[in-house]
C-alpha cells in the first residue's frame, strides 16, 4: 500500500455511528509559524481501544491539548457521546468525560494515595474532611483496577512508576470519564508491568470505555488496538482496522515513505573501514558499577553496546566519557592526526567534564529530558551551551555567531521549528533530540558517545539519527552508540560490544553482528 497524505477512512460502516463516542470534524491548529492540525477528522467508538500513531510532530499532542482544554482550537467541532463540545481547560475536559494519563504521571507524589484520588471529592463534617469516607473512596477505586492490595494512606512517591499510572487511570475513573486518553503509559514499565495494564485496559473496555492510546511500540498496537489513526505533519493520513493493516503498511503510512525506500538507505550503514585508533579503555572499571573491561574505539566506527536492561551499558558510556570517575584503569584518547608527530595520547581520568571537550568527545545521555536539554532554555541557548562551556563562561559568544552556528545546524539536521529562539521543551522528541546533537557537533567532536539515541522518537526520526550518525561515521568521527534497539545496532554498527550484568561478555565483529547472536550471548 503506497503512503498517501488524504484523510481516508478504512474502518467506519453505518452501523458505527451509532456507537460513536468521540466524533472529531476538520479540526485544525496553528501556532506561530507552524501548521500543527491541517482540518484532522477522527472517530473512537464505546468500547474500542484507539491507536494514535505518528511522527514526533505529526500533531498527536497538539490533538490531545486541544481534547483537553489545554490549547483552543482555531476551526473544527468535537462531539462526545453526540453532544457539542468545547474544553475550557483539563479540569473542564474531566468534568465533561475526557481524562489523560500521561508518562509522566499528573499526579502530586508528595501526597497519599487517597489525597490524589479523592482531592476534588472529599466529604466534609463540620468542615473537617472525613478520612474514613475518603480513604474507603480510595479503596473501592483502587479495587477496580486491581490494586486491591495497597495501602491508600501511603504517599504516592512511594509507589513504581507503573502503580502510580494504574492509579491516575482511578482517579479518571472517579470522574466518571467516557473517553480515556493514555499518553505513552508504557514507556517505563517492564513487561509483566505492561500486561496489568493492557488486562485493565481491556476490561475498561469491555464496560464501553473508549481510549486513546498513544505510543511508539508497534508490537504494543497490534497486541491491544482494534483501530489506528495516522497522523503524519499535522494531518489525519487515514484510519483503519488493526487486524487489516500491515506493519510494512502501517510504517510507510507513518514515515510518508515506503520500507524498500527506508531499506535502501540503511542497508550500507556499517561500510567503510575503521581508521586510527581515538580512544583505549585498558582495564577499567568501578567497584559496583561495571567489572574492569578492554575497549577500543577508532575513527569512522561506529562501536555498538548491547545488553538488557541494567546489564552495563549506560554506565560504560559514563565512564568512557568521565561523567563517572573509574576507581580503575586507563582511559587514553589519541591526538589527532594532523597533530605534531611527538604529540602524545591524552590520559582523560583525571580531566575534567570541560577538558574533556575540549579533548574533543561529547555525550547524549539516556535520558535527554532529565541530563540533556534545559527545557526552560531556547534552542540557541541549550545548542552554544557545550561550545561556551569548553571556552569557559567567562568568554562570551558573540550573539552573530551564536545564530550563524545555530542556524546552520538547524538545516543541517532539519530541525522542524519557526525560529532558534523557541524554548527546546516545546519541541518533539525527535526534534530535541537532534538539539542535543547539534549542541556537540558545533564543537567539532571526534569522537561521540550516544545513550539510547532513537529512544521514545518516532520512526522517521529513528531513521533520520540514524543517517545522521552514518554520515557521521564517514567523515571520520567515532562513535559508541549504547541502544536497546538490537534491530537497530546490527544494522549500522562495525562491532557490538554485549553487556550482561555489568560485565563485558562478548565483541562481536563483521558478520557474527546479528540479533541472534547477540540475544544468544546475552542468554548464554
Amino acid at each position: 500500500m503506497a503512503p498517501h497524505s488524504n484523510v481516508k477512512d478504512h474502518s467506519r460502516t453505518t452501523s458505527d455511528h451509532r456507537s460513536a463516542l468521540l466524533e472529531i470534524r476538520s479540526l485544525s491548529k496553528s501556532f506561530t509559524g507552524v501548521q500543527a492540525l491541517n482540518a484532522v477528522s477522527l472517530q473512537v467508538n464505546k468500547g474500542e481501544i484507539h491507536a494514535l500513531l505518528g511522527e514526533n510532530g505529526a500533531g498527536k499532542s497538539t490533538l490531545i491539548k486541544v481534547l483537553t482544554g489545554v490549547h483552543p482550537r482555531d476551526e473544527g467541532d468535537i462531539k462526545l457521546d453526540g453532544r457539542a463540545i468545547h474544553a475550557r481547560d483539563s479540569g473542564h475536559a474531566q468534568q465533561l468525560g475526557i481524562s489523560t494519563v500521561y508518562q509522566e504521571v499528573n499526579l502530586i507524589p508528595s501526597m497519599s494515595v487517597t489525597e490524589n484520588l479523592t482531592l476534588q471529592q472529599q466529604e466534609k463534617s463540620f468542615g473537617l474532611i472525613n478520612w474514613k469516607k475518603a480513604d474507603a473512596r480510595a479503596r473501592a477505586l483502587l479495587a477496580r483496577v486491581g490494586l486491591e492490595n495497597i495501602d491508600p494512606s501511603r504517599q504516592l512517591d512511594r509507589y513504581s512508576i507503573a502503580i502510580q499510572q494504574l492509579i491516575a487511570i482511578a482517579r479518571a475513573l472517579s470522574n466518571e470519564a467516557k473517553l480515556l486518553i493514555l499518553d505513552e503509559p508504557t514507556a517505563s514499565l517492564d513487561a509483566s508491568e505492561i500486561k496489568q495494564l493492557f488486562s485493565l485496559m481491556t476490561q475498561l473496555k469491555n464496560q464501553g470505555m473508549g481510549i486513546i492510546f498513544v505510543t511508539h511500540f508497534l508490537d504494543q498496537v497490534y497486541d491491544i488496538t482494534d483501530v489506528i489513526t495516522v497522523l503524519r505533519n499535522g494531518e489525519c493520513v487515514g484510519t483503519f482496522p488493526t487486524a487489516s493493516l500491515s506493519r510494512s503498511d502501517l510504517v510507510s503510512h507513518m514515515v510518508g515513505k515506503s520500507l524498500d525506500d527506508l531499506a535502501t538507505s540503511s542497508d550500507h550503514q556499517a561500510t567503510g573501514k575503521p581508521q586510527n585508533t581515538l580512544l583505549t579503555m585498558q582495564c577499567v572499571g568501578k567497584q559496583r558499577f561495571l567489572h574492569p573491561l578492554d575497549l577500543t574505539i577508532h575513527a569512522g566506527e561506529i562501536v555498538g553496546v548491547a545488553g538488557l536492561l541494567g546489564s552495563g551499558r549506560t554506565e560504560l558510556c559514563e565512564l568512557a566519557y568521565g561523567s563517572t570517575k573509574p576507581d580503575q584503569g586507563l582511559i587514553t584518547l589519541q591526538p589527532e592526526s594532523s597533530a605534531k608527530p611527538t604529540a602524545e595520547p591524552t590520559s582523560l581520568i583525571q580531566k575534567s567534564l570541560r577538558q574533556t571537550i575540549q579533548s574533543g568527545m561529547g555525550y547524549c545521555p539516556e535520558d535527554r529530558k532529565l541530563d540533556g536539554i534545559v527545557a526552560e532554555l531556547s534552542i540557541r541557548e541549550n545548542m552554544i551551551l557545550a561550545l561556551q562551556a569548553s571556552k569557559g563562561w567567562w568568554r562570551s559568544i558573540a550573539m552573530s555567531e551564536q545564530k550563524k552556528l545555530v542556524d546552520d545546524m538547524i538545516k543541517r539536521l532539519a530541525i522542524k521549528t519557526p525560529d532558534m529562539d523557541k524554548p527546546v521543551g516545546e519541541l518533539s522528541g525527535g526534534n530535541q533530540q537532534k538539539v542535543i546533537l547539534a549542541r556537540w557537533l558545533i564543537t567539532h567532536p571526534k569522537l561521540l558517545i550516544l545513550d539510547e539515541p532513537t529512544r521514545g522518537i518516532d520512526i522517521g526520526a529513528h531513521h533520520e539519527i540514524i543517517q545522521i550518525m552514518q554520515e557521521l561515521c564517514e567523515q571520520g568521527m567515532g562513535l559508541l552508540v549504547a541502544s536497546s534497539e538490537l534491530e537497530e545496532l546490527v544494522m549500522f554498527a562495525h562491532r557490538v560490544v554485549v553487556m550482561k550484568d555489568h560485565h563485558k561478555v562478548a565483541e562481536l565483529r563483521g558478520s557474527n553482528v546479528s540479533e541472534q547472536a547477540i540475544l544468544h550471548t546475552i542468554a548464554s
